[in-house]
């Protein structure tokens, strides 16, 4: 299987998008800590290692796809990690959401051995992930790049090369900070105007058609009109995005005041026991504190425009 392209991390995301490669007619190698994620893909025919080390050793061109900057050091460089099998002229693309630091010294120290690196963090969430209509941010040498087009088709729509190493994690941190501060903004927006006594729907048909519509209004909002919180990213990622949005921010020198804020709602959410649940579970602290409902758990029966 000289040809396989490996895949580290079968999760939320990580699934579907493997999933798409396969669809595409890539072979693959695949490895995740759970067991039960790699079993549907070898029964579709994949090759499973029992280590990202494993899959360096096979895989000529390697994906990761983890939560935690922690979980790809380890992955990338740790004891049974890529670094310990791959070989001179190989590439990893480290698609996590991760700190850009991090990743330009994992770059670094896997170019002294002759392997590439991509961070190539993508946007979209799990709908997209299955769709194969993600947007993929990658920053690197614009030759391995090139190298992986082909990989970055099978899951994404808008593909964008924007600089060098870490640049595409520094995309991805500015895109997450504006939906993530947005999304709070939009649940206080509903509060305070269901505690007025609008009603909800009322609200979701005005503003959607108005100056105060944004992505995040639009998407997330028949999502609580209907009390569904099922997770598209959970309110634990997004209060790491968070995390690194405001330590990025810190080591640049630039001051976020938003982004410091809201990050403090979703820990909230978290101490409050929603941190499995979608980001929008953020509302259901809000409406504690303010003492109101939003939404009647009953579905749109519109589609968002």
């Amino acid at each position: 299987m000289a040809d396989a392209v490996g895949f580290i991390g079968l999760g939320n995301m990580g699934g579907p998008m493997a999933r798409n490669l396969a669809r595409g007619g890539f072979s693959l190698v695949v490895h995740d800590i759970d067991p039960a994620k790699v079993e549907p893909f070898r029964a579709r025919g994949a090759q499973v290692a029992d280590s990202p080390q494993e899959v360096a050793a096979t895989a000529r061109r390697v994906l990761c796809m983890v939560e935690t900057t922690a979980q790809a050091e380890s992955v990338v460089g740790g004891p049974r990690g890529i670094a310990q099998s791959a070989r001179r002229g190989d590439i990893v693309v480290c698609m996590s959401t991760i700190d850009p630091f991090v990743a330009r010294r994992l770059h670094d120290e896997l170019a002294t051995r002759g392997i590439a690196m991509l961070d190539a963090p993508v946007s979209g969430g799990t709908g997209r992930a299955a769709s194969g209509e993600l947007s993929i941010l990658a920053g690197g040498a614009p030759e391995v790049f090139a190298a992986c087009r082909d990989l970055f088709e099978a899951m994404g729509k808008n593909l964008f090369h924007v600089g060098p190493i870490g640049q595409g994690l520094a995309l991805k941190l500015v895109n997450n900070m504006l939906i993530q501060t947005t999304l709070v903004a939009v649940c206080e927006a509903l509060v305070m105007g269901v505690k007025a006594g609008l009603d909800p729907r009322v609200i979701y048909d005005v503003v959607r058609v108005s100056t105060g519509n944004s992505f995040a209004f639009e998407t997330r909002v028949p999502k609580i009109l209907a009390r569904d919180f099922s997770p598209s990213g959970t309110v634990d990622i997004s209060f790491k995005d968070q995390e690194l949005e405001t330590a990025f921010a810190k080591q640049l020198g630039v001051p976020v005041l938003l982004a410091n804020v809201s990050q403090q709602v979703y820990q909230m959410a978290r101490a409050a026991g929603f941190n499995k649940e979608d980001g929008t579970a953020v509302i259901k602290v809000l409406e504690r504190l303010a003492g109101v409902h939003v939404g009647r758990g009953e579905a749109l029966t519109e589609a968002p425009r």
